[in-house]
């Protein structure tokens, strides 16, 4: 008799060792996640910032710099729920105003230019990198939280369940191959 309860109670013992280690990975999968979401909020808000830059520096001609300035404007200003559609009309505008080889050398020609489409070639490559981590992060979290015992047993608590971020992210052609 004593010994059952014996082997019940390390049963149980490791039962709750498991769950805890279960509870403690989710929960770091969820720290992942939020590091990955600021690391990409960053990136995000860098290529705004170059883009909008370059669009206020006078180098663009003003049709160029107003498609420019009025995306990457709408992606600094954006709220969470729109914010994937706004960065990826940013990245529509990049690639609209960059889609030729000729208008990234003005760029270059231009006094100051040159540090310009390094700094803006830069945050165009960091994005997609940074996105992919995040999604990775995610999808880590989501294939845990789908697991019976996560559910069963209410492992995530209440954080939230992790959202990919889809966007267009594709750099600007003209651009990146200019860079490479």
């Amino acid at each position: 008799m004593i010994a059952t309860f014996v082997w019940i109670l390390v049963a149980l013992v490791a039962v709750g060792l498991y769950l805890s280690w279960t509870a403690g990975r989710l929960d770091r999968l969820h720290a992942r996640i939020d590091a990955a979401r600021a690391a990409l909020d960053a990136q995000l808000l860098r290529r705004a910032s170059v883009a909008q830059e370059l669009a206020t520096s006078g180098v663009l001609d003003p049709a160029a710099s107003i498609v420019l300035y009025e995306a990457a404007h709408a992606a600094r200003q954006s709220e969470e729920d729109q914010r994937e559609v706004a960065e990826s009309e940013l990245s529509q505008a990049l690639r609209a105003v960059f889609a030729e080889t000729d208008q990234v050398e003005a760029v270059r020609e231009a006094p100051g230019g040159e540090a310009a489409a390094r700094e803006l070639t830069e945050a165009v490559r960091r994005v997609p990198m940074a996105r992919r981590f995040h999604n990775d992060a995610v999808g880590a979290a989501r294939r845990l939280r789908e697991h019976r015992k996560v559910r069963w047993f209410r492992l995530a608590g209440h954080a939230p369940f992790p959202l990919a971020f889809e966007m267009d992210d594709e750099p600007p052609a003209a651009l990146v191959d200019r860079a490479a």
